[in-house]
């Protein structure tokens, strides 16, 4: 059973045996939008600066500016004091001496942040949308032989959201494992029937590597889907959904 979302303007106690994900709605005020981007640093700002459509900037600006503030509670530190380092393969990490592990992902305007200690994690989300033909060339194209052949079995009522499925299992494993897009997606074979469970089947660049690796759908909203990829296989998820009008005194002043 899916774990609810539970309301929350603050983090819970966090364990090496949880696995903690944030719900996110990146629709915020003029106000909230413009306190959240003075707490950006200078190149998050020149990133979401050099996006070409507003609503694009303005998502971007929400995503990272909650994720300051989750991470700065976290840490015990004020959101503008949160600092990142990026891998050879540019996967963000925290700066400062800590075993707290994340990933952030955002798709038409809702955000998912996943947050550990001491295990590497990833997290996908995509909108459900029409594909059609599209859906069916992509996964030839970046879909494993057996992941392809196993969309293509499926009545075709279920293939949009196995597709889906399949996606975002597939790029929350390459955000965890943190090789990017060096590892290639037809590489590595992933569960997608709706009505199983979000499972790593077999990785062909490195077998025992499937066995590393626990993969859990998630149910973040009506026409949403999402997977979390986390390193081991014994946690407990805990599901928050962020609660704005909380945080706006605490976190900024």
């Amino acid at each position: 059973m899916d774990p609810q979302w539970q309301p929350a303007s603050h983090p819970p106690s966090l364990t090496t045996d949880e696995v903690h994900v944030w719900r996110i709605a990146l629709e915020v005020s003029n106000p909230f939008l413009l306190r959240l981007r003075e707490i950006l640093a200078d190149d998050e700002r020149r990133r979401a600066d050099r996006f070409h459509f507003e609503k694009d900037r303005r998502h971007f600006t929400a995503a990272r500016g909650v994720m300051r503030i989750l991470l700065a509670e976290y840490l015990a530190l004020r959101p503008e004091e949160v600092r990142f380092a990026y891998s050879n393969y540019g996967k963000p990490r925290l700066a400062h001496e800590s075993n707290l592990r994340f990933n952030l992902t955002h798709s038409h305007g809702l955000a998912l942040l996943a947050v550990t200690r001491g295990r590497e994690i990833g997290v996908d989300v995509e909108r459900l949308r029409e594909m059609e033909r599209d859906g069916e060339l992509l996964a030839e194209r970046f879909f494993s032989p057996r992941e392809a052949a196993a969309l293509r079995s499926l009545p075709a009522r279920l293939r949009r959201e196995a597709f889906f499925r399949c996606w975002t299992s597939k790029e929350a494993y390459i955000k965890a494992h943190g090789m990017g897009l060096s590892l290639p997606l037809d590489q590595f074979d992933v569960s997608l029937h709706p009505d199983e469970p979000a499972a790593l089947l077999a990785t062909q660049h490195d077998p025992p590597e499937a066995q590393r690796w626990s993969l859990r759908n998630l149910s973040p909203g009506e026409g949403y889907v999402a997977t979390v990829a986390v390193e081991g296989h014994v946690w407990r998820l805990w599901c928050g959904d962020w609660v704005m009008e909380a945080n706006r005194p605490a976190a900024l002043d």
